[in-house]
């Protein structure tokens, strides 16, 4: 993987719906700036977000309506006011907590002024845009199209899945889609709008980061939602019967974490009919998050080795079967159209030999979590000294309770082992982790914002698991003090992280 993550550096674990701001919801204007410029003068080289789709039930951006499409409600409203596409008095009407998203409340008010933009700019407002849009829809056509009509037809059926709309729709009957594109042609100019301003509104993010040093780690899952426009408009590259309904799903099967399996209920990915056709679908999903991140963490890497199959309505995932899956393949075929690998292995969980034999014949970094090392005996792959270079370390993740909630229920047998390695008494268990990560010889080191700031069970991204509540955490400005980052900055240079400068 030709990347800078080969050089030591460090960087912060932090989605932007959790950045601060008056709107209900972390956005892409002047706050993400501001936290791009703080990670800079901490003397970090990355910034790592989760995956930008747009987000449907249960508001995880693990399921999203699209593998191509941005998250419009990241868009920032007053960017759009200095666009000429909104007005100031249209965001009045704000009123939101600061410390989470309430995203019922904040969807309905970012979906109203994003249709009042799409509104004024089709009467001739931002008319400086409207070259740029139209070079935007045609260029990204492949797949926009496909989600816009997809959105569109969503909002007629009461944002039911699609799988519940009438047949013609569900199947996409070729009359019907005439009739659709034609009827619905305005509300899909809308869908491609939302994207267009988010695509906009990135793309000036991420040069702002890079042009100051920062690099960005993105997310691609390796599933996607059942309710999505790639499942509705990609039939043949899933496993579905003839009603195009799933067969199987995906999910893991029980462990020591749960006795009945983690059943996900993704549709599984139809190998063989990708692989006749080069695996076109991965290389452009690859290509198109590439435009956004400069690097992608692989989710469930194990599973491109072999995936857990269940059958299609089962109550749990123990009823499984293991199918090898031709992820060699598919990395041998990206890396090609590519010209290269940027990618993080997530290979957590139960990681056989074969899932380890690909990842290193591809070179990738694989990643440890300093939350999972205690309590157990010293070959643990997650401690310290049992980590080679080509590692990320992180403290904990977004799946993971913060450091502090994490040590607080942890049994004493955990907290006894972590105390006696780290030599430490467990009053700055937070920061205790960061130093052990940020000083391992792992090539890079990972915090979330939350343990920087040394919070609790409080700061919790996400509990897997539990389906409603999670994604909710933001944090506010001041929290953020010259203290912390004084602090953050002396342990990365000290241990020969320090920001990689731009190139």
């Amino acid at each position: 993987m030709a990347s800078a993550l080969f050089q030591r550096s460090a960087g912060i674990l932090l989605h932007p719906t959790s950045l601060p701001g008056p709107f209900g919801i972390g956005d892409l204007g002047s706050a993400a700036t501001d936290w791009v410029d703080t990670l800079a003068g901490a003397k970090q080289s990355w910034w790592q977000i989760l995956p930008l789709g747009p987000t449907g039930f249960g508001d995880s951006p693990y399921q999203c309506f699209s593998a191509f499409a941005g998250n419009p409600y990241l868009v920032s409203p007053r960017l759009l006011v200095e666009d000429g596409l909104l007005d100031t008095s249209d965001l009045d009407s704000a009123s939101f907590p600061a410390s989470h998203v309430d995203y019922g409340p904040v969807i309905l008010w970012k979906n109203r002024l994003l249709s009042l933009a799409w509104d004024r700019f089709q009467s001739g407002r931002g008319a400086g845009l409207k070259s740029d849009f139209d070079r935007f829809a045609q260029t990204e056509d492949a797949w926009l199209s496909d989600y816009a009509l997809f959105m569109a037809v969503k909002d007629t059926q009461q944002s039911r899945s699609w799988q519940e709309w009438p047949e013609h729709a569900r199947l996409r009957q070729p009359d019907w889609l005439k009739r659709a594109q034609k009827e619905l042609a305005k509300a899909i100019g809308l869908h491609q709008f939302r994207q267009y301003l988010f695509f906009r509104q990135w793309g000036k993010l991420k040069k702002y980061a890079n042009d100051r040093g920062i690099k960005i780690i993105g997310d691609i899952p390796i599933f996607v939602s059942s309710d999505s426009s790639d499942v509705w408009a990609n039939p043949e590259w899933f496993v579905l019967d003839k009603a195009r309904r799933p067969t199987v799903v995906a999910g893991v099967p029980p462990d020591y974490f749960s006795a009945t399996g983690q059943l996900w209920g993704n549709p599984h990915y139809d190998w063989p009919a990708l692989e006749k056709s080069g695996f076109a679908w991965w290389v452009a999903r690859f290509r198109a998050t590439l435009k956004l991140v400069d690097v992608l963490r692989l989710d469930h890497f194990r599973g491109f080795e072999a995936y857990w199959e269940i059958p299609a309505g089962a109550p749990n995932a123990i009823k499984g079967r293991w199918v090898k899956a031709p992820g060699e393949a598919m990395l041998q075929t990206v890396q090609s159209a590519l010209g290269g690998l940027p990618i993080i292995a997530e290979d957590l969980g139960v990681i056989t030999p074969e899932v380890d034999a690909m990842r290193k014949t591809f070179g990738l970094p694989g990643m440890r979590i300093l939350q999972f090392a205690f309590g157990g005996a010293g070959e643990n792959r997650f401690l310290p000294h049992n980590y080679d270079n080509n590692t990320v370390v992180y403290t904990g993740t977004h799946d993971n309770d913060t450091t502090w909630g994490w040590y607080r229920t942890a049994n004493e047998s955990e907290r006894d082992h972590f105390r006696r390695y780290a030599a430490r008494d467990g009053t700055d268990v937070a920061w205790d982790l960061i130093r052990m990560a940020w000083s391992s010889v792992a090539d890079c080191a990972i915090a979330p914002l939350q343990d920087i700031l040394n919070l609790g069970a409080e700061g919790r991204m996400n509990f897997p698991g539990k389906p409603q509540g999670n994604w909710a955490w933001r944090f506010q400005a001041s929290q953020v003090n010259p203290w912390i980052l004084s602090r953050l900055g002396e342990l990365t240079e000290m241990y020969g992280r320090s920001r990689i400068e731009k190139e």
